[in-house]
């Protein structure tokens, strides 16, 4: 660091430790490495920004150490998603032990996605003004006690308050993880680690019910300890976010070198060259920032939370399965999601051919050919629903289904954390409110439309939606350039990757 001499412009070199410029090339020149201070201009202000090339800056980070952080934000979707659908394979013993009815055991299933859906619109702003790790850390812990208050409750009242809290603590894993990602990862790089964050979202939804089907079955076990084994993971990620988590917000990083400085040197005079939109503000663009059309793919996600909760009525009605073994019907989510990462293989390849062409929309190539198999998926779970049709191909339909779901779900993902860059995760707030409110009608009408409608002609409805939303990638394809200049926060990301 230069002696400042006020009498000509100086430049400014800060150490960066653990920061990065979101979506910045390793070979980009867009963002001045040193920062010249005009004496004439600003008098006596010491600008902190990166040196060239710094090994310390998150985006220079060896891909072992961007993994590795990766890996730990991906925990808390492990966390969040085994917990949605695990919860619901207690019911039995749940109705028994509190003396509820099966509608308000339901409703604990609904309320998580209202956590979901709501705080989302707050953290993801508040994390790009404070900062990723602090959300992280103290959202893991409220998230560990919600295990405690669920498996204590004297009644489902408590139980439901406790769903609600967990779902709104969980919203972690499910905004800011896609934020970190961005973060830390540039855009050419992305697809690989948004792949694996879809992959843990989907998968665990079949890991929670394989887990929650044979607890359930142990008389000596049951709903009780559902909670409590889920409680040990979540009290690992406590251990794993304070050792293990470093801030990946690189305006933040950047304001604790300053203050550092200041600290260290008694001038006050230091200070972080950044930009920091006002929190309320961010808090009330994350509803209109995102595509309108991208919200139209939520309901393909939502009919996750139908398929929970009809996987185990079908199963058990039709084909007089224990619910240990309805547990196991759940693989079928691994296996899709599994096929869904597959296929986003190809689907880099696509992009790295024709994002010199399409741009960002080179990211909706896969999708166009998902939207196709959400209808065929659900009319296959929707016409195998008799007795009389084996098993396995209602375990067909869900795969198919499931594999289709995945590649929507990730394509949103990137594709929204590509069209606002730095905003990412405030972005994604938006769309998951969709999502997650949908999440929340869905199941509470879920049994009584099955009973009215039959298996058949329930599911075939659902088919029939996923049918209806089939263009909606193609319409993006062609014409999402259009679209998303009429959003200046899109534009503005637009002209910085320019």
């Amino acid at each position: 660091m230069q002696k400042y001499d006020p009498d000509v412009p100086q430049t400014i070199y800060a150490e960066a430790q653990n920061a990065l410029v979101p979506d910045r090339d390793n070979n980009s020149t867009k963002t001045p490495s040193v920062v010249e201070v005009d004496k004439l201009e600003e008098d006596d202000i010491f600008w902190v920004e990166y040196e060239p090339n710094d090994p310390r800056d998150l985006i220079n980070y060896s891909t072992r150490k961007k993994w590795a952080i990766t890996f730990v934000a991906c925990f808390a979707t492990f966390l969040s998603s085994s917990t949605v659908s695990a919860y619901n394979f207690g019911f039995r013993s749940m109705i028994r032990d509190l003396g509820c009815t099966e509608f308000q055991t339901t409703l604990g299933l609904s309320v998580y996605p209202i956590g979901l859906a709501i705080v989302p619109m707050f953290i993801a702003a508040l994390s790009e003004e404070f900062g990723r790790w602090p959300l992280f850390f103290w959202s893991s812990i409220g998230f560990e006690l919600c295990y405690v208050m669920i498996a204590m409750a004297p009644n489902i009242q408590v139980v439901i308050a406790g769903r609600f809290l967990q779902g709104c603590f969980s919203s972690t894993g499910a905004t800011m993880v896609s934020g970190t990602i961005a973060d830390i990862w540039p855009v050419a790089d992305r697809g690989l680690p948004m792949a694996f964050f879809s992959l843990i979202s989907i998968f665990m939804l079949g890991v929670g019910p394989i887990m929650g089907g044979w607890i359930e079955m142990n008389p000596r076990l049951e709903w009780k300890w559902i909670e409590w084994i889920q409680m040990t993971w979540a009290g690992v990620f406590i251990f794993v976010v304070a050792f293990w988590l470093p801030e990946t917000r690189s305006t933040i990083v950047l304001e604790n070198i300053a203050k550092r400085l200041r600290k260290e040197t008694g001038n006050r005079m230091y200070r972080a060259r950044v930009d920091k939109p006002n929190a309320r503000k961010l808090i009330w663009i994350s509803c209109k920032r995102p595509i309108p059309s991208v919200y139209g793919w939520d309901s393909a996600e939502a009919f996750f939370y139908c398929l929970i909760e009809s996987i185990s009525t079908i199963f058990q009605t039709l084909h007089n399965f224990t619910i240990g073994q309805t547990g196991l019907v759940f693989i079928t989510m691994m296996v899709g999601s599994t096929l869904g990462f597959l296929t986003n293989f190809y689907q880099e390849k696509l992009y790295k051919k024709y994002y010199p062409v399409r741009g960002t929309e080179a990211r909706l190539i896969a999708p166009c050919f998902a939207a196709i198999l959400l209808p065929i998926g659900m009319f296959i779970y929707a016409w195998c629903s008799f007795p009389s049709v084996h098993w396995i191909f209602l375990c067909l339909g869900i795969t198919i289904y499931i594999w289709g779901a995945f590649v929507v779900y990730l394509s949103v993902f990137s594709y929204l954390a590509d069209c606002y860059g730095p905003y990412a995760s405030s972005a994604l707030a938006g769309q998951s409110l969709a999502r997650n409110i949908l999440g929340t009608v869905f199941p509470l009408f879920t049994q009584q439309m099955y009973r009215n409608l039959t298996y058949k002609w329930a599911n075939t409805l659902f088919g029939c939606i996923a049918l209806l939303m089939l263009p909606i990638p193609f319409v993006l394809f062609y014409y999402g350039p259009k679209i998303r200049m009429m959003s200046k926060f899109s534009r503005k990301a637009m002209e910085g990757q320019k």
